[in-house]
């Protein structure tokens, strides 16, 4: 009887331990942030915003296809 309770224990003190670890863990959805995809009036890819170059309202994905665009 006293092995069972020991066993007992030993998987109380375990399931305890894992949800507190579990707990400490950061969550993935919350350290990865999104970011808003545009697209590029030359070409049509699509990236995100920071990675872009803004011109007259409009994104384009490189200072080259912002030029050629303005020389249309």
């Amino acid at each position: 009887m006293s092995r069972l309770l020991f066993l007992l224990a030993i998987g109380i003190v375990v399931y305890l331990l894992l949800r507190s670890y579990r707990r400490q863990m950061p969550k993935q959805d919350e350290s990865q942030s999104s970011e808003e995809m545009v697209r590029c009036e030359q070409c049509g890819v699509h990236f995100p915003r920071s990675e872009g170059f803004l011109a007259g309202g409009k994104y384009f994905c490189s200072d080259e296809h912002r030029r050629q665009y303005s020389a249309k």
